[in-house]
């Protein structure tokens, strides 16, 4: 064309340009090489090469293109305008539209309705209603594109009021406009208006009944939604990608993996499994299922993978258990993202798994990539769990260096974090600097300052809590009930009970009964606790006998003890709890027949006693401490400074509680067994590698005995150093001689 001049000729060269911009293989920069060899284009021309290069996605250069025609004084018409406000809303660049709907106005093309059209939906993907709908009322001519093109900016900002108003004055209602309300009612939770006009409607295509489907499975009725893919299927309407995710989605909340099978073959049977999206949802709805093997045959043989395929895989496995496999596909991702990291630490956090979560956190740190607020979390209740205070301090000044914002849920796992690791005032600072606090919040604050003696403090805090207008729920009563339980608040924990039924309309439940159980217990009224456990409305749970076994025991009323002791290991004869506490009760009776009757039975059942277990976290390095543990590399220098601790605490006037000790031996072995407990071993180690000031924290995975107890105290002012111990109830905070406790626990 260029050699034979042909190009020369403006319809012939805009042929060939028009034909270059539709090919998709077709480089636009080749299809501008063309435009740029055509002498004084014509606004025809000018409008191919815009329209091309909003086809290959680079709207930008069509407003250079329209700069280049205002330059050469190129003449625009009623198409050019069109393209030019699409560009504007791709890029959502109102500025660039207001000055282009100036142009417009001069140009005399304000009566055009196409070019009404696309500016009204221009204004409406930027977020300015207000001036599409200007537009919208001061346009002398109206279709039904402009309607809708109305009603969907509403329907994208969720005015329903205004989409209504829309809605209800359209001279004529089709289907688009129809399913464009489906999805507002199912977007702001109005199920029943959304069931409400589908019913009404007289023709529905593929889109009305995806809609409806997709608004049930939104709004967490899944039942719903898969009854009405079922209508939807005898219909004869044929389904697609976009209604098949929200029924696989429905599939895997309701755990219903043969429905999701025959999804899975309706889906083969239409020809659609191949897309990328529908093969995620499958591998998820059978990991969601537990059935993981099937997910692995769809990850293995499928073709297209993305991110999400991997994503979906890998927590299949952790779901499932499965963590080594978990961690294998983990390894060979080619590219892992927040999503991937946050599947494997998510997942052993949430199994218990706490060491590697902290290892597979620090492997992230060396990677580079930034945690989420998942993430965090996991991290963080890792380190409350394995007591790794400094870690956990690192990653809150890491979440501080990097301006993350604490939110909610956050902000919550911080301050238990710091209460559980007995550091009040740290949990306080991050509960004022909080700008939104949930009622899980002041839970966390609550139960966290009762952990750690602060009783009064943490009843003020509830009564703060409802100045402010938040309403508790049944966990914060829980708190407060452990509150008053920590003291023998007996009064107050009546007070706090009744208010919870009568005022708040909330009913007890199994932990509130506990609560007031233990609290009777505590303070040694036995027959009361024990009557409370008779008028529950439901059966008492483990934790519920166990605190009136404990107080029995606690009380020396042996009678009580031993009947109730022989009921719960007849009724639980696998509880360890029950069998030691029997155990206890008779060996204070110097019972040893009966004593060797339990561990007899307990051998019998395969029931072992938990091991008491002290943790103490030094330079970032959690040490772990059983009873009579001699294994640790340092044992010498703690053996050591076990002996100058008996010698500092026989100048106390420490005398061993050897009634702890429920074996048949002389007394001079259970002085030496009681000196051997975990957490004396824990402080030793403490005394020997922190340094002071700096409290030696310790947490205990059962309850502080009599005896160390006693110890603890008196080491505290002997060595004059702070001790703080976690065990399964509450905190000790020992100092100069005496506890937080204030010796009730």
């Amino acid at each position: 064309m260029i050699l034979s001049g042909l190009f020369k000729d403006s319809f012939a060269a805009s042929r060939l340009l028009k034909f270059s911009t539709e090919l998709p293989f077709i480089h636009t920069n080749q299809s501008y090489q063309i435009f740029s060899l055509i002498e004084n284009p014509n606004g025809f021309i000018c409008n191919i090469m815009m329209k091309g290069y909003m086809q290959s996605n680079s709207p930008c250069k069509a407003i250079w293109v329209y700069k280049l025609m205002l330059e050469s004084n190129v003449a625009a018409d009623n198409y050019t305008y069109p393209i030019l406000f699409q560009s504007c809303s791709v890029r959502l660049a109102e500025f660039d539209g207001k000055c282009i709907q100036d142009h417009v106005l001069k140009m005399g093309f304000d009566s055009d309705v196409y070019i009404q059209n696309t500016l009204i939906n221009m204004y409406s993907v930027c977020g300015n209603l207000g001036d599409a709908r200007k537009v919208f009322d001061d346009s002398s001519v109206l279709d039904l594109v402009s309607w809708n093109s109305m009603l969907a900016g509403y329907v994208l900002v969720g005015n329903v009021e205004e989409a209504k108003d829309v809605y209800d004055r359209m001279p004529e209602r089709n289907v688009i406009a129809s399913n464009s309300m489906i999805v507002l009612f199912s977007k702001k939770g109005n199920v029943e208006e959304a069931c409400k006009l589908f019913n009404e409607m007289k023709q529905k295509d593929l889109v009305s009944w995806s809609a409806l489907i997709s608004c049930y499975e939104q709004n967490e009725m899944y039942g719903e939604a898969l009854i009405l893919f079922k209508e939807m299927n005898a219909s004869g309407i044929m389904v697609d990608e976009v209604v098949v995710l929200s029924v696989l989605s429905a599939c895997s909340r309701l755990l219903v993996v043969m429905t999701g099978k025959l999804v899975h073959g309706l889906v083969v049977k239409v020809g659609i499994e191949a897309y990328v999206n529908l093969q995620n949802a499958l591998i998820h709805m059978y990991s969601s299922c537990e059935e993981v093997g099937t997910a692995q045959k769809l990850f293995s043989e499928s073709c297209w993978l993305d991110q999400i395929s991997w994503n979906s895989m890998i927590s299949g496995y952790v779901k499932c258990g499965e963590f080594e496999k978990a961690r294998a596909l983990f390894d060979s991702m080619p590219d892992k993202d927040n999503v991937s990291w946050s599947a494997m630490i998510s997942g052993y956090a949430q199994q218990d798994k706490f060491t590697e979560t902290l290892v597979l956190f620090q492997e992230m740190q060396i990677e580079g990539t930034k945690p989420d607020e998942t993430i965090l979390v996991s991290v963080i209740s890792a380190c409350t769990h394995l007591a790794a205070l400094d870690q956990g301090k690192w990653i809150h000044a890491y979440i501080r260096k990097n301006g993350l914002k604490i939110n909610i849920i956050l902000g919550t796992t911080l301050i238990n974090m710091y209460m559980k690791l007995g550091c009040v005032e740290d949990a306080l600072e991050v509960f004022r600097g909080l700008e939104e606090k949930g009622v899980s919040t002041w839970n966390a604050l609550i139960l966290g300052l009762a952990m750690n003696g602060l009783v009064d403090k943490s009843l003020e805090t509830f009564s703060e809590m409802k100045e402010q207008g938040v309403t508790p729920n049944e966990i914060t009563f829980v708190a407060v009930l452990g509150a008053c339980r920590h003291m023998g608040l007996v009064d107050e924990g009546h007070r706090h009970f009744n208010s919870m039924i009568q005022e708040h309309k909330i009913g007890p439940n199994i932990k509130h009964y506990g609560c007031m159980v233990d609290l009777l217990g505590r303070a040694g009224m036995l027959k009361e606790a024990e009557e409370l456990i008779k008028s529950m409305p439901m059966a008492p749970d483990v934790s519920t006998w166990g605190a009136l076994l404990g107080a029995c025991k606690k009380y020396g009323d042996n009678e009580t003890g031993e009947r109730i002791g022989r009921k719960l290991v007849e009724l639980h004869p696998d509880h360890d709890g029950f069998n030691v506490l029997l155990s206890n009760i008779y060996a204070s009776k110097g019972n040893w027949v009966d004593v060797l009757e339990v561990r007899g039975m307990m051998r019998q059942h395969g029931v072992v006693k938990t091991p008491g277990c002290s943790m103490i976290e030094v330079h970032g390095r959690v040490h772990e401490f059983l009873a009579g543990d001699k294994t640790h590399p340092q044992n010498e220098d703690i053996e050591q400074m076990l002996d100058e601790m008996a010698k500092k605490l026989k100048l106390e006037g420490y005398a061993p509680d050897t009634r702890e000790v429920s074996l048949d031996i002389d007394e001079e072995e259970k002085e030496t067994t009681l000196l051997r407990h975990s957490e004396k071993l824990a402080i030793a180690f403490g005394l020997i590698a922190i340094d002071p000031p700096t409290p030696i924290r310790i947490v205990k995975n059962l309850r502080i005995c009599n005896d160390c107890h006693t110890a603890a105290k008196l080491i505290s002012k002997a060595f004059n150093r702070e001790i703080v111990v976690r065990d399964r109830h509450l905190f000790h905070h020992f100092k100069q001689g005496s506890c937080s406790c204030m010796d009730y626990w």
